[in-house]
């Protein structure tokens, strides 16, 4: 995996963030999700550096980059928060201004920096989520059977980190498989695995969840009259809860004066890893519009 990216953990304001960097032209920072690492995007950041430049990193609380203890308003795993982190790697890294990818919990942490951040992102693209907000607001018996580990993670310490530290591999591996509707990892799960199940991971993912529903919020609410005026290109899987349960578009239209750009494809959450090359070719397709 990522033959010619070489490894660099840079120094940012709270911590090290580890990274992957290769390729040449615009650069492009690609954000993973829970309960994955930057390793998520291993089939497809190959075939995006032969265009752009392209920098995937850890968040913060996740894989190899730094952790930090949940605090009593959870602002230390806001997205605001991890939001710098990013644009902190990305300006140490010789980038001001930057196309922008995230998926699941990366893609929320990419939202908050297109509004904190705008004058750094040139364009940005969104996998498989809908904003925060209205997937609360969404909430109904069909929303919290398929998205149960959202109520169960941000109950208080240490309630669900003790049910995890039970058996991490089983959580984890039952998150995968479900919402991939089973798809193969191939042995990457073993990763996945790995940088999951320490007690300060535990900790570190709850507290990003836990954030999600408490400061988050508080920020959206604060920006909901303002529009995002960057390009935008939401991706999602049509089997998966997102694809089955919202209208995408329509819900991140309300966000942009922009149009909104984007589809749905043939598969379950995780698109970069089940639909690699068909997602390598949307960003692709996107991203060069806006690529220096």
């Amino acid at each position: 995996m990522f033959k010619n990216f070489t490894k660099e953990f840079v120094k940012v304001k709270k911590g090290k963030i580890f990274c992957r960097v290769s390729g040449n032209g615009t650069p492009l920072l690609l954000l993973h999700g829970y309960p994955q690492t930057h390793v998520m995007w291993h089939k497809v950041a190959p075939l995006l550096a032969k265009k752009f430049k392209i920098i995937i990193a850890d968040l913060r609380g996740y894989g190899q980059s730094f952790y930090m203890n949940g605090d009593k308003n959870h602002a230390n795993y806001s997205k605001r928060e991890m939001a710098k982190d990013m644009v902190q790697l990305m300006k140490k890294l010789g980038h001001d201004k930057f196309l922008l990818a995230g998926h699941d919990r990366g893609a929320r942490v990419a939202h908050r920096l297109a509004r904190d951040f705008r004058k750094h992102v040139i364009a940005m693209s969104i996998l498989d989520i809908c904003p925060t907000l209205d997937m609360y607001n969404a909430t109904n018996k069909e929303f919290a059977t398929g998205y149960f580990h959202w109520f169960f993670l941000i109950q208080p310490k240490p309630l669900p980190e003790n049910f995890i530290n039970k058996d991490p591999k089983s959580w984890l591996i039952n998150c995968l498989k479900k919402w991939s509707g089973n798809f193969n990892f191939r042995g990457i799960d073993k990763h996945y695995i790995k940088y999951f199940k320490t007690n300060k991971s535990i900790h570190a993912t709850c507290e990003d969840y836990r954030a999600g529903a408490t400061i988050d919020l508080r920020h959206d609410k604060q920006d909901l009259t303002k529009k995002l005026n960057i390009p935008i290109q939401v991706l999602w899987g049509k089997q998966g809860r997102i694809g089955k349960q919202f209208k995408p578009l329509n819900v991140w239209q309300k966000y942009s004066n922009k149009k909104i750009v984007g589809k749905g494809l043939n598969c379950g959450h995780f698109l970069a890893e089940e639909k690699p090359i068909e997602t390598a070719k949307e960003l692709s397709k996107f991203l060069l519009k806006y690529s220096n």
